[in-house]
């Protein structure tokens, strides 16, 4: 039910926040993520997607603030072989809400962009792969046994062009993705978010 009114509300606030600022439009891209993780033999990056809106208003030209709201896809495939998790090859998929909030500084047709992003989980699921390759669904992990909130550092930049931008971006997270206590806070050790992102922006005006 939570799900459904944010997805309900999401795109209401999306239009309000782009009609506060002095530039701004949506933008859709492809992730990269992984979780840097203690112990484990080996991790895989996963594709995954990201969507919504930035704005930015300026304080005094170059200098200003770039805000976005965001839904994106992360995760990883993480193999253990070891005493605590045991062995074996899971898939986390992890969806979230984003809200990165930038200073900006433009040098001609780009922006350079770094500051915090505060993140709200909204779906996960982990999935258990066989060594044959058969995925099964580890049916007693669900967003529960997971941290809701995230938060982390973004450094990106933006190449402007006539009514869009190209961007890429690295979002580096400082907490943990398993509630601590749960079979997530264990099969998950230490483990966050860390995700490479391009993208491309469609300004509504400029």
């Amino acid at each position: 039910m939570k799900k459904r009114i944010i997805l309900a509300v999401l795109p209401m606030l999306l239009l309000a926040v782009s009609a506060q600022a002095q530039v701004g439009g949506l933008k859709i891209g492809g992730t990269l993520s992984n979780l840097y993780v203690e112990d484990v033999d080996d991790e895989n990056s996963k594709l995954g997607f990201t969507a919504g809106i930035f704005g930015r208003t300026s304080f005094a030209e170059p200098i200003g603030l770039r805000y976005e709201l965001l839904y994106s896809s992360k995760g990883a495939e993480v193999t253990y072989n070891n005493f605590i998790q045991g062995s074996g090859k899971y898939k986390f998929n992890l969806n979230y809400i984003k809200l990165p909030v930038m200073f900006s500084v433009k040098a001609g047709p780009v922006d350079f962009h770094a500051g915090p992003y505060f993140g709200y989980l909204i779906g996960a699921n982990v999935k258990d792969v066989d060594s044959d390759g058969t995925i099964n669904e580890v049916e007693q992990l669900d967003r529960d046994d997971f941290n809701t909130l995230d938060y982390g550092a973004a450094f990106g930049l933006a190449f402007g062009f006539a009514g869009g931008e190209i961007g890429a971006r690295y979002n580096y997270g400082m907490r943990n993705i398993g509630e601590e206590g749960s079979f997530a806070g264990e099969a998950a050790s230490d483990a966050k978010n860390q995700t490479f992102t391009i993208s491309l922006g469609l300004k509504f005006n400029e």
